[in-house]
């Protein structure tokens, strides 16, 4: 073996050669089984994943925690929760769950307000409340809930904003308001609401609006370049653009898409998403922003009542920068299903709930997907007490192994036999013994 300061010095190479020659590979986890259904919400805190509401056969109105770094799930209190429901809206405060509207086979225009710290929940106020109503949409904008459209009986293009600090509700002008509509998409900019498509009365849209609460006025949207007409499809927000994508393009259900735009409220303009590698054509599915890529995921391709309808379990990595698509991985994916919720909790999406289809099997699974978990990074690499000392993040449940190679090149690498490590989350290391064989690279194999 030669000299440990050898060691150090290509070992020191790797940390600058390892992240972009060693190929970046895609996982899911299935993770502690919790609470199931479809058309239930959830918020992500910072640290935990909070579900609430939907159904099993009927409305519910429970909810529980679920701590990614332990893998385990908290209920939540039941005690001064809102009614049970479904097709409701949750957003998360920086402190607070605020649940409001949805159906129990009436429309409501009541909730609460939840705060994990102290497991408790205060209801919302009623007064100067806007009409009951379910599939609307809900966006936080910092210091107010801003609810609008949905539908209440009829398509609605009415809304409210709620101050938690006041415990008060504001009308939303409806004075160049978009025209009444439900399951349509909403984001915020930061200073302004965008509403985007949806279905009314005897039509399906593909218009928009922006709202400023600030100015409590309305602003249109491009109609130059847009996406075409549909609903039960998703939108987020990049930090500049809005990207819709998928959904529902007729009454009947029977026909989905898989087209998309980006629309850019500073230049009023959109710009088509590439069809090139898309996800196969659905609606109900989920969508999230990981802050360089959109990751879409599941859904079903026709409604319920057509006889051809078809779940996913499948889904696409969507780059805006280079207008192209990444598709997932779908070994360990979690069954096929729609009304699922998911989120981006800064490093992996948790895809949690959701239904096969209306009336079919309800899931209780809970998963992670992690677009870079098989990325060796090396952290650290020190000397200790002779023995080199290499150290690299790890995600929950991956087993480890440590390989060594002369070259890099495929075929070249080979098991260290050192014992395998089980990943907490935290960093972790491999110590390489003083003596044996010497390798210029090493690099983390993760087990399937």
């Amino acid at each position: 073996m030669k000299d440990i300061n050898t060691i150090i010095a290509r070992t020191v190479l790797l940390l600058f050669l390892s992240v972009a020659a060693l190929h970046a590979e895609d996982c899911w986890q299935e993770r502690a089984t919790g609470p199931g259904g479809p058309a239930g919400t959830s918020i992500w805190t910072g640290s935990e994943m909070i579900v609430w509401g939907g159904w099993f056969a009927t409305q519910i109105d429970t909810g529980a925690r679920y701590q990614p770094a332990t893998n385990s799930w908290t209920a939540v209190t039941t005690t001064g929760a809102p009614a049970a429901r479904s097709d409701h809206t949750a957003v998360w405060t920086g402190s607070e769950m605020i649940v409001w509207g949805g159906y129990n086979g009436s429309y409501l225009n009541t909730g609460g307000r939840y705060n994990p710290a102290t497991n408790t929940w205060t209801a919302v106020t009623t007064t100067g409340a806007p009409a009951g109503r379910g599939h609307h949409t809900a966006v936080w904008t910092g210091s107010e809930l801003i609810v609008w459209g949905g539908h209440g009986g009829l398509s609605l293009n009415t809304g409210g904003r709620y101050n938690p600090a006041t415990d008060s509700w504001t009308a939303v002008t409806t004075t160049g308001a978009p025209a009444a509509r439900s399951r349509h998409t909403a984001v915020w900019t930061g200073s302004e609401m965008i509403i985007w498509g949806g279905a009314t009365q005897g039509s399906i849209l593909n218009t928009g609006v922006r709202y400023n609460p600030a100015a409590n006025s309305w602003t249109a949207v491009s109609t130059t370049g847009m996406p075409g007409a549909r609903y039960r499809h998703t939108a987020v927000w990049t930090g500049s653009e809005m990207i819709v994508w998928g959904g529902h393009l007729d009454f009947l259900g029977s026909v989905s898409t898989n087209s998309g735009a980006r629309y850019n409220p500073a230049a009023n303009s959109w710009t088509t998403v590439s069809t090139t590698r898309a996800p196969a054509a659905r609606q109900s599915h989920t969508a999230v922003w990981t802050g360089s890529e959109m990751i879409v995921w599941g859904g079903r391709s026709e409604r319920d009542d057509t006889a051809t309808r078809r779940s996913f379990n499948d889904g696409a990595r969507y780059n805006p920068a280079g207008n192209y698509w990444t598709a997932m991985i779908t070994i360990g994916a979690p069954t096929a299903r729609a009304f699922h919720t998911a989120l981006w909790t800064g490093g992996e999406m948790i895809v949690w709930g959701g239904a096969t289809f209306v009336g079919g099997s309800d899931s209780k699974g809970t998963f992670s997907y992690i677009p870079d978990c098989e990325t060796f990074r090396i952290t650290s690499a020190v000397l200790n007490s002779g023995h080199l000392v290499i150290s690299f993040p790890t995600v929950t449940g991956r087993i480890y192994t440590l390989w060594r190679s002369e070259t890099m090149a495929e075929g070249t690498w080979t098991d260290t036999g050192l014992p395998a490590v089980v990943g907490t989350g935290a960093t972790l290391s491999f110590t390489v013994p003083a003596s044996g064989p010497d390798h210029r690279f090493f690099r983390a194999q993760v087990n399937p």
